[in-house]
């Protein structure tokens, strides 16, 4: 993808697309202009991007992605040249509660999202059509779960989901490959591990954890706590997902991970010792007391991983930060930012019941 870079990003109030979106206008090669399109659910908070506000380089759109006429209308008004696409219903919990609603936004929205871009991509000139790109931001999680000692999933991995969550992602992930062999669309997919990082959603694991921990309330961990995750630091997804953009062949999966496997239990030990040091609790008590193990979710993964040799070799991609830093980088913004996480908390999200071992994803 060549020349000024005019986007439409869906989702971009929550968590990684307010992360990507800030990255593209703050830091170094800018892009020229940013359409933020969301709906605003539960995990969208326009907080996230409220340091934007003025920017003549952004523009923030209350809707639907399944409002054809809103997005071939968005499209051409500010002369799109591509499309990076985060909006998803993401929350295991709330998928095995409600399954049907993550079918409609993350089946029938991406479909229709994909259907409004590709006719407006067919209207354009040739040169800008070679150029135009589609990114589709999807999970692991489409690909099952992993034992201990299993090689971690590729590009070339079978789908096996295994929660409504990432049976609707798999579905999208189907339907965006669909449009390039039947359509010719160029649509770049890429497949990521769990994040963290600032602004993530208080439901999720980590920050869960930070902030029941500053209450003093428990920390509960699913099961054993023995899940492994791969956890990717929201900035590096964001550079990563800038290169798919721009040098990603049209067709192909990159797998992004952060290169950091770590059990549960090991995670949130390692976040107690780290708010001991940055935010001791009174009377010399450690946070890791507060530690309960509860019930293990339905169909809960046991491992996740990939291997991002494909992004490497061919973007020259690969993370900056390690989990330490990562983490102690995630700590030290919620320690700063406690009236964001309270304005949250007094919207009444389930922080208390759901997100035992979840992490943010598109």
């Amino acid at each position: 993808m060549k020349g000024p870079h005019r986007l439409l990003v869906t989702g971009g109030a929550g968590f990684i697309g307010s992360n990507f979106i800030r990255q593209q206008l703050l830091e170094a090669q800018p892009v020229e202009r940013i359409v933020c399109l969301d709906k605003l659910t539960y995990a969208g908070n326009p907080a996230n991007l409220v340091d934007l506000k003025g920017n003549p380089a952004f523009v923030f759109v209350e809707g639907d992605i399944g409002d054809s006429e809103l997005v071939t209308s968005l499209l051409a008004q500010h002369q799109i040249t591509g499309v990076v696409h985060f909006a998803a219903e993401s929350h295991v919990d709330r998928s095995i509660d409600s399954p049907e609603i993550f079918i409609q936004t993350n089946v029938l929205g991406t479909l229709r999202l994909l259907d409004a871009t590709r006719r407006y991509w067919s209207g354009l000139a040739a040169a800008h059509k070679a150029t135009f790109r589609f990114v589709h931001v999807s999970t692991d999680e489409v690909f099952g779960t992993l034992g201990e000692k299993d090689a971690a999933f590729t590009e070339q991995t079978s789908y096996a989901p295994n929660s409504p969550y990432a049976a609707s992602k798999a579905g999208s992930d189907h339907l965006v490959r669909s449009y390039f062999h039947t359509y010719g669309f160029p649509v770049v997919t890429s497949n990521c591990t769990n994040n963290y990082g600032p602004y993530q959603f208080p439901e999720k694991l980590i920050p869960l954890m930070i902030l029941n921990g500053l209450e003093q309330k428990p920390l509960p961990v699913y099961g054993d706590g023995g899940q492994i995750r791969d956890w990717l630091y929201v900035a590096d997804h964001g550079r990563a997902l800038r290169l798919v953009l721009e040098e990603g062949r049209p067709g192909e999966v990159y797998v992004i991970g952060g290169l950091n496997e770590i059990r549960n239990i090991d995670l949130v030990r390692q976040l107690c010792t780290s708010l001991d040091e940055l935010q001791p609790r009174s009377e010399g008590r450690h946070y890791e007391e507060l530690i309960q193990f509860v019930a293990d979710r339905p169909g809960h993964d046991r491992r996740y991983a990939v291997n991002c040799q494909k992004i490497k070799q061919e973007l020259g991609w690969q993370p900056q930060e390690n989990f330490a830093s990562g983490l102690r980088a995630t700590i030290a913004w919620y320690l700063a930012n406690r009236d964001w996480c309270a304005e949250i908390a007094a919207k009444k999200y389930q922080r208390d019941r759901l997100g035992l071992a979840a992490s943010s994803r598109p």
